[in-house]
């Protein structure tokens, strides 16, 4: 079993930065990849970016390339989403999941941190 925490949300004005965290606890060395997840209301849930565990390859949903970017830390059991020139578009609940397998449904879930953006 894999626990995920998020942290760092919170309001902010257009053009403004957060930075996500997302602790992993548990059976860490199960994970293929993590990523990060937004859902706006009356929207489907997107998944923004994710990260893999083995070499750090990351991916970008179109909407955030060039503003938003996923890390990992060397202990493979920590991933950032540093978000930059923010948009009122963006505000939605954050959440981080984890993967176990390539391609797979993700098998773990936080419970979402709201990020909101003021025009």
């Amino acid at each position: 079993q894999v626990h995920l925490v998020e942290s760092g949300g919170g309001l902010v004005q257009a053009g403004g930065s957060l930075r996500l965290s997302c602790e992993a606890s548990g059976l860490v060395f199960s994970i293929y990849s993590m990523a990060w997840f937004r859902q706006a209301p009356g929207k489907e849930r997107e998944r923004v970016a994710s990260i893999t565990r083995a070499d750090s390859t990351a991916n970008y949903a179109d909407s955030v390339k060039g503003r938003f970017t996923i890390s990992i830390n060397n202990a493979k059991d920590t991933v950032w989403l540093q978000m930059d020139s923010l948009k009122p578009e963006d505000t939605a609940i954050y959440y981080c999941a984890a993967a176990r397998f390539r391609n797979s449904a993700h098998d773990y879930w936080g419970q979402g941190t709201q990020v909101t953006v003021s025009s």
